[in-house]
C-alpha cells in the first residue's frame, strides 16, 4: 500500500512541476501599465512593431508588440535587434570614462595632443570633456553633405572654426563624440570597434548588442520604417560606429541600465568608468549635461524633461553653466538619452535612487515628444 501512495505522490509532483510557472502579481501590473501606454501610441504613429523594458530593483521585464516586418508579419521578441541611435554616444562614453580610469587618457587632455594631426588647428584649444559634453564651440549636428569618409572627416575636423570658446555654448554634435570615439580607439591602439566590444559590450556580458551584426543573427534585426514608411535601415558613414552604430535588444539594454545604476556585479574598473560618466559638467536650463547623458533632479515634472528634449535642444545652441569642479555622480536624478535613425526611435531613462528604469524600442521614427511622455507616464504609475 505504501508502495502505491508514493507512485501517486510522484505522478502529483511531476505533474505538478510540469505546469506553466504564472507570473508575478508585479509583472501584470507593469504589464497593463505598459500596454495601456504603447497601444495607443502605436496606433496614433502606425508603429509596426515595439518592445518596452523595465527593471525595477534589477528584476527585468519585457514586452514585445507588433512585427519586426511589414513583409514577413515576423512577430516583434526578446531577440529583435533594434537600431538605438545616439543612443550609441553612452557606450562610447562609457569607453572613454574606461579609458581615463585606466590611465590611457584624461578628459581634460587638450584633444590634438591626443590626437597630433590635428595639432595647430582649433583643436589646440578643446579637451576631450568638451566634445563629450557638446561644448567644443559650435561643432554641427552632422557633417556637410561633402564628407562622406573618415579621412574626409579628419580634414574637416583640421579646417572647422569654432564660433564659440570651447566650454560656453552647448550645440548638440554628431561629429563631437565621433571625434572623442576616434581619439580614445587611437590611444588604445585598436580601431573603435574592437575597443568597444572588448572593454564594454563583453565585460557587460551584452550578448546581443553589436556595431556589426554577424551573419547569425541577421535575421532578427527588424525593418525600420521612416515616418512616411518607407522601409529603411542603417547606412555606413564616415565615423558612424562611434555615434549611433549600435543594434541591440531589450534584456541587453535593461543590464546596461542596471550598470548604470551599479546593480549588477561586473569589472570593478569598468562598473566606476560607467558611473562616472554620470558626473555634471553644464548646466543647461533645468538639465545637467553629462558625459552624453543628461540629468534632471528627481523628481521632475514632465514638462521639464519635454523642455530638456525638445527640438530647440537637438537644433540650437545654448549659453551652458560650467560645474567646476564637476558635481559627482548623484541618485536623486531622472538621466535619459533619445536616439534616433531614419527608420527607427529609442528613448532610454532611469532613476537611481527608485533603482528603476526604462527602454522603448520601436522600428519606425516618431517624435521624441511621445517617447519621453509615454516613458515617464509608465514609469510615474509603477508599483
Amino acid at each position: 500500500m505504501k508502495s502505491i501512495h508514493l507512485v501517486f505522490l510522484a505522478a502529483f509532483l511531476a505533474c505538478a512541476f510540469r505546469q506553466p510557472v504564472p507570473a508575478s502579481a508585479e509583472q501584470n501590473d507593469v504589464r497593463t501599465i505598459v500596454t495601456k501606454a504603447v497601444r495607443p501610441l502605436m496606433k496614433h504613429y502606425g508603429i509596426p512593431g515595439m518592445t518596452v523594458g523595465v527593471t525595477l530593483a534589477g528584476r527585468h521585464y519585457t514586452f514585445d508588440y507588433g512585427v519586426a516586418s511589414k513583409a514577413t508579419g515576423k512577430p516583434i521578441d526578446d531577440a529583435t535587434l533594434f537600431e538605438i541611435g545616439s543612443i550609441t554616444k553612452t557606450f562610447t562614453a562609457s569607453l572613454a570614462s574606461y579609458a581615463q580610469i585606466g590611465g590611457t587618457l584624461s578628459l581634460s587632455d587638450i584633444a590634438s595632443a591626443d590626437l597630433p594631426s590635428l595639432g595647430g588647428t582649433s583643436f589646440d584649444h578643446i579637451r576631450l570633456v568638451d566634445l563629450g559634453t557638446h561644448t567644443a564651440g559650435g561643432l554641427p549636428l552632422q557633417f556637410p553633405d561633402d564628407v562622406k569618409t573618415d579621412t574626409d572627416a579628419m580634414r574637416y575636423y583640421r579646417r572647422w572654426k569654432p564660433a564659440h570658446v570651447a566650454g560656453t555654448y552647448r550645440l548638440y554634435s554628431n561629429p563631437s563624440i565621433m571625434l572623442l570615439g576616434f581619439i580614445v580607439a587611437e590611444k588604445i591602439h585598436e580601431n573603435f570597434a574592437t575597443s568597444m566590444q572588448r572593454d564594454v559590450l563583453e565585460p557587460l556580458g551584452l550578448r546581443n548588442t553589436f556595431l556589426a551584426i554577424p551573419d547569425s543573427r541577421r535575421s532578427s534585426y527588424a525593418q525600420g520604417y521612416t515616418d512616411d514608411d518607407t522601409p529603411k535601415r542603417l547606412s555606413p558613414g564616415p565615423l558612424a560606429p562611434e555615434a549611433y552604430g549600435i543594434r541591440t535588444t531589450a534584456p541587453d539594454m535593461l543590464r546596461f541600465i542596471d550598470a548604470n545604476m551599479n546593480l549588477i556585479a561586473i569589472d570593478g574598473k569598468l562598473g566606476r568608468a560607467i558611473v562616472a560618466t554620470h558626473s555634471g559638467y553644464y548646466g543647461v536650463g533645468a538639465m545637467t549635461q553629462d558625459l552624453i547623458w543628461e540629468q534632471y533632479r528627481y523628481p521632475v515634472s514632465l514638462s521639464t524633461l519635454l523642455g530638456g528634449n525638445s527640438e530647440s535642444m537637438i537644433f540650437d545652441e545654448h549659453r551652458v553653466r560650467a560645474i567646476d569642479p564637476p558635481s559627482r555622480p548623484r541618485n536623486d536624478v531622472w538621466i535619459n538619452k533619445t536616439g534616433s535613425t531614419n527608420g527607427f526611435s529609442a528613448y532610454v531613462a532611469f532613476v537611481p535612487q527608485k533603482k528603476m528604469g526604462i527602454v522603448l524600442l520601436a522600428n519606425k521614427s516618431y517624435p521624441i515628444a511621445a517617447r519621453v511622455t509615454t516613458a515617464y507616464r509608465i514609469l510615474s504609475r509603477l508599483p
